[in-house]
């Protein structure tokens, strides 16, 4: 059975891809976060991201531990 994406709800234009990180409680805190991308641990749309800024919106698909999670806006 295929993994299943999850969905993390923002209510903001976008989130920065370490911020993601940190407010689905993939990881305990900013700074483990910030190593995390910056090693190359976490892609966006299939591809490493290191860039700890990008911004991720609705419909963007990041990996992360071999889970996969996106955004969408609350209603």
């Amino acid at each position: 059975m295929p993994n299943k994406m999850k969905t993390i709800t923002i209510t903001t234009e976008f989130i920065k891809l370490q911020d993601l990180l940190k407010f689905a409680n993939l990881v305990e805190s900013g700074g483990i976060a910030k190593e995390c991308v910056q090693n190359g641990e976490v892609s966006v749309n299939g591809e490493v991201c290191t860039m700890r800024g990008k911004k991720i919106r609705p419909g963007d698909d990041v990996c992360f531990e071999g889970r996969h999670y996106t955004v969408a806006y609350e209603d």
